[in-house]
């Protein structure tokens, strides 16, 4: 009987622990590793890069490093900011709300992985953020392998690139768009209906919000193999309180609710009038300010709110230089035109039927190079879509493709997974171990949807 029990038990603590181990073996610190791989981007550029020069090599890398200034500034304000106002008092309550839902940990990741894609579906940075504080509450509350409940929830952010806030999606129905490739090859700007709500985009979506939540209840640990949360080394963000007796003028100002509501109600004009079409609101802008603007109003005074964003900020060191060098290697990857030859790979083994499927597992391997959604359409997206032309191919389902990709390796992807562990405070390499799974789900799931269905 002994044996019966434990066989099944063995078969997967074998299957994790193997992953697991490969991962912490064989990928080092994010930033470790983005230093390597610019190197090994330049090699390879400087082989194969049919622009490759040494001055090109260089000044690629040196404008790229800078021109990511504003982006690594605005994903790290998404880090910030979200995790101040997941730290809100009204939506602790939420959260733990929510996780009184689940009883079991099995049940804990479905639930942390359906409501991380749901989420991401309709905003990737609220999502992205949600993954790692959800995965905190839970872990603080149930006796739970800590980097599995984090990757159940960083797996639900699998939908991200094919939601209503991809910037590939956002570009190609954007007119006018400098990321428009499709409307300045074709002249035709394509509608959400085609790309995010089309039954090629939403099965799999949906296949995947039904199958995950198996296999993470099937690779979760247990017994002596679970590591869970350390409060003690990752604690929480002191709560403010609010000073007794007589209070200064500086202090009426600090904790008075007056503060909040100004700038609370200059968020709320502003989205209004972008309603009316008077000012653009779109984008990774658009999500910082609601961010910004439900943070400063929950925490219901100025200064509750300004160290809720201090004790965010301490999360965010470990992205303050991984960005930059990844906008060098992509940089670099510009310069010398190498993401070209690989695309062009691709595309002279396609027809008209199989040329987004190529797209696809282009993207696949692209992605592990340019993490940026909006930089890998960049590169990607001047090369696939002529070709899709070119062959006659579906213009909705080739971008789609190249969105797929992108949001498939990001599960193996540390430039994102980055965030999500930094404010979860857990070891990337473990939590990819597990993640690894969602990626193989995932890439059959999505190159067969685009096959069957395209």
């Amino acid at each position: 009987m002994t044996s019966h029990a434990t066989a099944p038990r063995s078969l997967r603590t074998r299957l994790t622990d193997t992953t697991i181990r490969v991962f912490e073996r064989t990928i080092p610190d994010p930033f470790v590793l983005a230093v390597f791989l610019t190197f090994l981007i330049a090699v390879g550029a400087a082989i194969w890069g049919p622009q490759a020069t040494a001055a090109n090599i260089v000044s690629g890398w040196y404008k790229g490093f800078f021109s990511i200034f504003t982006f690594a500034l605005q994903i790290t304000l998404v880090l910030v900011l979200g995790h101040a106002l997941a730290h809100a008092p009204v939506i602790q309550r939420l959260f733990t709300r929510l996780i009184r839902l689940a009883r079991t940990p099995a049940q804990a990741g479905a639930l942390i992985f359906v409501s991380v894609a749901v989420t991401s579906f309709f905003n990737w940075g609220f999502g992205l953020v949600m993954s790692a504080l959800l995965a905190r509450e839970i872990a603080k509350r149930m006796h739970v392998d800590f980097a599995w409940i984090v990757a159940a929830g960083f797996s639900g952010w699998v939908v991200w690139a094919g939601g209503l806030s991809s910037s590939i999606v956002l570009a190609q129905s954007t007119a006018g768009s400098p990321m428009n490739v499709v409307e300045k090859v074709t002249g035709q700007v394509l509608g959400l209906g085609g790309m995010v709500f089309a039954p090629f985009n939403l099965v799999p979506n949906l296949v995947m919000v039904l199958v995950i939540p198996v296999v993470l209840a099937v690779l979760r640990p247990r017994g002596d193999s679970v590591i869970a949360l350390d409060i003690a080394k990752h604690p929480d963000p002191i709560l403010d309180s609010v000073p007794q007796g007589p209070w200064t003028f500086a202090q009426r100002l600090e904790y008075s609710w007056l503060g909040s509501a100004l700038m609370g109600a200059v968020g709320v004009l502003v989205m209004v009038f972008a309603y009316l079409g008077q000012v653009p609101f779109a984008g990774v802008n658009a999500v910082i300010l609601v961010m910004f603007t439900a943070g400063i109003v929950l925490h219901r005074y100025p200064l509750a709110y300004a160290n809720a964003v201090k004790n965010a900020a301490r999360q965010s060191g470990s992205m303050m230089l991984q960005y930059p060098l990844y906008g060098g290697l992509m940089g670099i990857m510009e310069a010398t035109g190498l993401p070209g030859v690989i695309a062009h790979a691709f595309v002279a083994i396609s027809n008209a039927h199989t040329l987004p499927f190529w797209s696809y597992v282009c993207s696949l391997v692209v992605t592990f190079l340019i993490p940026s959604g909006g930089g890998h359409w960049a590169v990607q997206g001047p090369f696939v879509i002529p070709a899709a032309v070119t062959l006659h191919a579906s213009l909705p389902g080739t971008t789609m493709a190249v969105a797929m990709g992108e949001q498939v390796s990001n599960m193996l992807q540390p430039f994102w997974a980055a965030p999500v562990v930094a404010m979860a405070g857990v070891g990337v390499q473990r939590v990819l171990g597990f993640t690894f799974a969602t990626f193989l789900v995932g890439a059959v799931v999505y190159g067969a949807s685009l096959l069957l269905l395209l």
